[in-house]
């Protein structure tokens, strides 16, 4: 791993010394500043010459300035003749904008790609995109991993009893199935109708929860509406307890407050978004292994399709 190197922008600083520290490594020296009017600005103070670059950095919120560093960053790298840049989006922004479902509407998860491509990345590490379909986006290399294995692992400590997985909605149905298998439980999928960009109303549910401990599994909670209607909706239908999981904490300000206890008997979390201070019922797991190895086996040029899983 010498000829490695790995460096971290600003988004998500404690994931980026995480992953550094499962390899072994120190995170590489990089100054990123703004001026007096916002814009960003950096300088690598080390040389990169014929290294292979590895870039943390997530695209969350704030979105705008968090890609836009991203982008900016990838830039002064290409320019100072490395091996390779390979940046390692643990959340992909924009990506739920994938396909135009409505006339004259914008497929930002593609753009996203472009810029990304554009702006000299040669190899994409992300985990859990909205829509497996936005690795075809890109016409170079795309490793998507998976946040299933922490978070079933935790989940089988637990000794949940009698336990269903539900899907939130229609598309989270495969996902749903795959956690459903590894742990041995029943799969429910709750009809989930959108009325609103942030609003949703839930309808029916698909399978018996009755007297089961119900797993929401989500690719990422925002607003926080779709897991609190299908909560209600579980509870009705007979649910002895609910607990949500989500691999991208992309949430609004008043969260805690909506996946309260008296709906959730817990929420887990990852840290692929930097987030602040929950309540204990809120549990956050660390893919920073995970991505460590990915970036290892990159590196090595071994492979990583084990780790799709």
């Amino acid at each position: 791993m010498n000829n490695c190197l790995i460096f971290s922008g600003t988004a998500n600083p404690d994931l980026s010394e995480k992953i550094a520290a499962s390899l072994g490594k120190k995170l590489g020296k990089i100054n990123i500043y703004r001026f007096l009017d916002k814009e960003i600005s950096l300088q690598i103070e080390e040389n990169i010459r014929g290294k292979d670059i590895f870039i943390i950095q997530p695209t969350c919120p704030p979105v705008n300035e968090n890609l836009m560093e991203l982008l900016i960053t990838m830039d002064a790298f290409r320019r100072a003749s490395p091996k390779r840049v390979t940046a390692v989006l643990s959340y992909y922004g924009y990506a739920r904008q994938d396909r135009k479902d409505k006339p004259r509407v914008p497929i930002t998860a593609k753009l996203v790609a472009n810029l990304l491509v554009s702006a000299g990345a040669d190899r994409i590490l992300t985990m859990d995109l909205h829509s497996p379909q936005i690795q075809g986006f890109f016409d170079i290399p795309v490793d998507h991993l998976f946040a299933a294995p922490v978070i079933v692992n935790y989940l089988k400590g637990k000794n949940i009893k009698n336990p269903v997985v539900v899907a939130p909605d229609v598309g989270g149905v495969k996902t749903a199935r795959a956690f459903a298998k590894r742990l041995n439980a029943g799969l429910a999928i709750v009809d989930k109708r959108r009325i609103g960009p942030d609003m949703v109303e839930t309808v029916h549910t698909i399978g018996s929860v009755k007297n089961c401990e119900a797993i929401i599994i989500d690719d990422m909670i925002s607003t926080g509406n779709t897991v609190v209607e299908a909560a209600h909706k579980l509870l009705n239908e007979g649910a002895a307890a609910i607990y949500a999981a989500c691999t991208h904490p992309v949430f609004s300000n008043n969260i805690a407050e909506k996946l309260n206890t008296s709906l959730f008997k817990e929420v887990i979390i990852t840290d692929t978004i930097a987030t602040g201070s929950f309540p204990p019922h809120f549990v956050k797991l660390s893919v920073s292994e995970l991505l460590a190895e990915a970036i290892k086996r990159i590196h090595l040029e071994t492979s990583v399709s084990s780790l799709f899983i």
